[in-house]
């Protein structure tokens, strides 16, 4: 089985392509990568950014599609209106499904990106997808709305960005108590649940909960059986994460958690 994540690259190796990587392989599934940008990052933040350009991304995507039988895609986090452009084009119709976290909103609250980026995502790229995880800074992002304070709006940001077109995994990590998200399809909506963990070390977060789900998909799941083993892997993760001590700021999760001995 193969996946491919279509993201940009964390030089410190808990988000982005890298932890991309590492679940795909942790699940047993070969990971491919279109690079999206290059970032000096680490657990302590993001010091510089360098876009990759919009041609060199389509050549990477036709090198991969053109060879590998690729089974599921995960999108990550996408700056660039033109790469999005891009990648609606080159998705439309592909029959492969696609997994996308929009990525924009930092963990300081900050925006990452432009709003003209948040409305070539709605327009263009997120009627292609097959699910979409946003957090609740990000659902409020896509839809111009308050953050959601409680369950019940939750439930109602979900079914607005379902109406878009994909199914909706809106995650609330943000949220205080139990960790709640919502979890709606077109054969309903529900709601799914996990204990909360006391870490520091959760970055890359989303990122593996996605590439956990695509990979999932790509080993021949249905969507719901994919979201609930992607929701136990990243609780594995988070878990285990302070068995790791990666760097001086949040760290990374544990991904290799059921394989490595970290006596």
């Amino acid at each position: 089985m193969i996946a491919l994540t279509i993201a940009g690259s964390d030089s410190g190796g808990g988000a982005g392509i890298q932890a991309d990587i590492k679940t795909f392989s942790a699940l047993g599934v070969y990971g491919a990568s279109v690079i999206t940008a290059i970032t000096a990052q680490n657990t302590l933040g993001v010091s510089a950014i360098h876009s990759i350009p919009v041609d060199m991304v389509e050549a990477q995507f036709d090198a991969v599609i053109g060879d590998l039988d690729v089974k599921a895609i995960k999108i990550g986090m996408l700056a660039d209106p033109a790469v999005i452009a891009l990648l609606a084009k080159k998705l439309d119709g592909i029959g492969i499904p696609v997994v996308l976290d929009p990525v924009m909103v930092a963990a300081s609250g900050h925006r990452l990106v432009p709003e003209e980026t948040v409305s070539a995502l709605c327009d263009a790229l997120i009627p292609l997808a097959t699910l979409i995880t946003p957090n609740i800074p990000e659902a409020a992002v896509l839809l111009g709305e308050a953050e959601a304070d409680g369950l019940d709006m939750m439930r109602a940001q979900a079914h607005r960005l379902a109406a878009l077109g994909p199914a909706v995994l809106l995650k609330g990590g943000h949220m205080s108590g139990e960790a709640a998200d919502v979890f709606e399809t077109e054969d309903g909506v529900e709601t799914l649940t996990s204990p909360r963990v006391a870490t520091r070390n959760t970055h890359g977060t989303g990122c593996t909960l996605s590439s956990a789900i695509a990979a999932s998909l790509a080993k021949g799941m249905t969507l719901p059986e994919a979201v609930r083993a992607g929701k136990t892997y990243i609780s594995g993760a988070i878990a285990a994460a302070d068995r790791l001590s990666i760097g001086k700021g949040h760290g990374p999760v544990h991904h290799f958690h059921a394989l490595w001995n970290d006596d």
